[in-house]
């Protein structure tokens, strides 16, 4: 099966150097080798199908027109051991609470600015910096990042870094649990003697976590919502998976109503109080009186009754300010600034263009670089220098000129592989990890998360809007944890 099978020059996670499992592979390898490639192939498209009568699907919109697709699923799990991922665990806990507090600073203090850390023009000209709306807005528990989804990779050496924070509206939680109930429906016998740490309570936490938020004199019953922009939204499935879950409403602008700066949902008792708005709108499209008049996916009011903490809304407005690729390069030293702490997990390094000596450096040193629009997301506007045609390369050459604020560069890291199988063969693609990191009033980070693999082969871009699909993601556990998967 894997006489074919290359790892050199990257790191896999499957096998060392000579081919061989590693440990924490041997039984999953073991039980693969007893499968004919008939029964492998069967099994690969009972899993498509499994997602595609379970409408798991996203939308990929392209000149306007949008087509609906199932993620596609490889069944090969990303394993990750219980002292590794205790690394992890810690690493996304100090990121995501040195990021929380860069925001409650830019929206209060400054005093990051003041300290010359992080230049001012990188805040005061972002465009998801919302000083009018949200500067002095106290939010429940100080807190603006409720869940993060932070993307890791691994380099040649296999050691994480991270790539980047997503912290407005991360998505793809649902597909982690979908990828889960796959694998044990299509093949239950990976599980027999894998003691894998079970997602079984996991949205029990993001439910709690959603209800610490609820403003103060709301606390004994809250009510929250899910507010979606609708079912054409490219992540809709996931909205739906998640609201049913946490038994929550899921509701669309024109389901709530503002009086009085308290907000509302229409029912046929009658209206009916909500404290708390899980959104999965983008800022811009939250309130027309606030921000976009032009928006029919919002409530008209919102942001009124949100300054006055007569609810709460999760994830916070404006924190695209810290997600934001230009910002990134600063969050090692956020870290050492509000925890005093050094950064478990580093970033990649990154080279801002707007300075001239990184600028220079990088337009000199474009074929081996990564580059990419600091207010894109998706693979979209970016530039894989090593796998680039002289004329992109050109063409980025003149928009790093033009609008060298827009660019950051970054070196092209090995990402780490695993096998991938996709009905014939198994071959090494490149993958990523997105761990999702809930934030109440205390901090819970999911065991394993969203394995994202690139299934072109020797592609580098894992999004399912650009051909990527998902894999399974296993927690061991510790001995003392007892065996039960």
């Amino acid at each position: 099966m894997f006489n074919d099978y290359k790892t050199s020059p990257f790191f896999d996670e499957m096998f060392t150097p000579d081919g061989k499992p590693k440990a924490h592979y041997e039984t999953f390898h073991e039980v693969i080798k007893r499968f004919s490639e008939d029964e492998l192939r069967e099994k690969h498209e009972t899993a498509q199908l499994s997602f595609l009568r379970q409408g798991i699907t996203f939308t990929v919109y392209h000149n306007n027109v949008g087509t609906e697709r199932t993620m596609p699923f490889d069944f090969v799990p990303i394993i990750i051991p219980p002292e590794e991922w205790e690394v992890v665990e810690k690493g996304m806990t100090q990121r995501a609470e040195a990021l929380n507090r860069f925001l409650d600073d830019v929206y209060h203090g400054q005093k990051i600015i003041e300290a010359g850390i992080v230049p001012h023009h990188l805040v005061e000209d972002n465009p998801y910096y919302y000083e009018k709306q949200m500067k002095g807005v106290k939010v429940p528990l100080n807190n603006h990042i409720f869940l993060a989804g932070i993307d890791l990779i691994r380099d040649e050496n296999g050691k994480y870094h991270v790539l980047e924070d997503n912290l407005r509206n991360p998505s793809g939680l649902s597909y982690v649990y979908q990828n889960r109930y796959v694998m044990r429906q299509v093949y239950p016998e990976f599980f027999v003697n894998h003691s894998v740490r079970t997602l079984e309570h996991q949205m029990s936490f993001l439910h709690e976590a959603i209800l610490d938020h609820a403003p103060r004199e709301r606390k004994d019953k809250p009510f929250a919502v899910l507010l979606t922009p609708g079912m054409y939204n490219s992540a809709y499935y996931d909205h739906v998976f998640l609201a049913q879950q946490m038994g929550m409403d899921l509701v669309e602008g024109r389901d709530l109503v503002v009086r009085n700066n308290i907000v509302y949902m229409k029912s046929i008792r009658g209206l009916k109080r909500v404290d708390i708005i899980y959104r999965r709108i983008d800022d811009d499209f939250l309130d027309p009186e606030a921000f976009r008049p032009d928006s029919a996916l919002g409530v008209r009011g919102l942001m009124e009754a949100y300054q006055q903490g007569n609810v709460a809304i999760l994830n916070a407005v404006g924190n695209g300010v810290a997600d934001d690729k230009a910002i990134y390069a600063y969050v090692p030293e956020m870290i050492r600034y509000y925890l005093g702490e050094e950064p478990i997990i580093d970033n990649v390094k990154t080279y801002l263009l707007d300075k001239p000596g990184d600028r220079e450096w990088v337009l000199e040193h474009l074929e081996e670089l990564v580059v990419k629009n600091v207010g894109a997301s998706g693979g979209y506007d970016m530039l894989v220098g090593p796998h680039a045609s002289k004329e992109l390369i050109e063409k980025f050459r003149e928009k790093i000129i033009e609008t060298p604020h827009q660019y950051i560069a970054q070196p092209t890291i090995k990402l780490s592989r695993a096998p991938a199988y996709q009905g014939e063969k198994f071959y090494p693609c490149h993958v990523d990890l997105r761990v999702f990191v809930m934030r109440g009033e205390t901090t819970h980070v999911l065991p394993g998360g969203l394995s994202r693999v690139a299934l072109k082969e020797g592609s580098l871009v894992v999004n399912s809007s650009q051909g990527g699909g998902g894999k399974d993601t296993w927690v061991f556990k510790k001995k003392e944890e007892g065996e039960d998967a």
